[in-house]
């Protein structure tokens, strides 16, 4: 599990030069830009906070989010 003083500080690194960036924290497995709709695996309680990852996942809907989220390659 991810610790709850981190998820407060993280934002979308795509968003957060423009606006909020707000996170949202779903199935203690993703991070879902609540504004760009990209979405952020966490693999080991560890954020993958990277824009290319979160672009891969962009499209796909937060239903259709695979848990626990596959290796990072």
């Amino acid at each position: 599990m991810v610790n709850q003083e981190l998820l407060d500080m993280l934002r979308c690194p795509s968003c957060v030069q423009n606006s909020e960036g707000l996170l949202e924290y779903f199935q203690e497995c993703w991070l879902i830009c609540q504004e760009c709709g990209r979405k952020y695996p966490i693999v080991e309680d560890i954020p993958v906070m990277l824009i290319d990852e979160g672009d891969k996942w962009i499209e796909t809907d937060k239903a259709d989010l695979p848990i626990p989220p596959p290796p990072i390659k």
